[in-house]
């Protein structure tokens, strides 16, 4: 028979839960809005310094140096950000549905 106690308690329980993944969410989104940003302005800060040195170059063995040379660093900065993005949006998920963990676990029958 369910006590009455027993459904305040998983009652107070899943409010906590709700209340620390919505605070986990917050972190995370927050952590990959400043990630996000970072990237976007070290891209804008590049392509304005690739932008200056081809403006100075005089031969065209040397602007393929340097367009070969930004493309180069843009696509390896591209890969490590989208790592480190794609790691934010892991932790997001895994710190986000934690709170749940002992939820489903009092529900989920034991394997032996």
């Amino acid at each position: 028979m369910v006590k009455v106690e027993d459904i305040q308690s998983y009652g107070k329980e899943h409010l906590e839960s709700v209340a620390a993944s919505a605070s986990n969410l917050q972190s995370g989104v927050q952590a990959i809005a400043t990630a996000y940003g970072d990237y976007a302005k070290k891209s804008f800060e590049d392509t304005k310094s690739y932008v200056e040195k081809l403006s100075g170059v005089k031969s065209v063995e040397k602007v393929l140096e340097v367009q070969t040379e930004f493309a180069r660093s843009a696509y390896e900065t591209f890969v490590a950000e989208s790592q480190k993005i794609a790691g934010l949006y892991t932790d997001l998920a895994k710190q986000t549905f934690k709170p749940y963990e002992g939820l489903v676990a009092k529900f989920v029958p034991a394997s032996h």
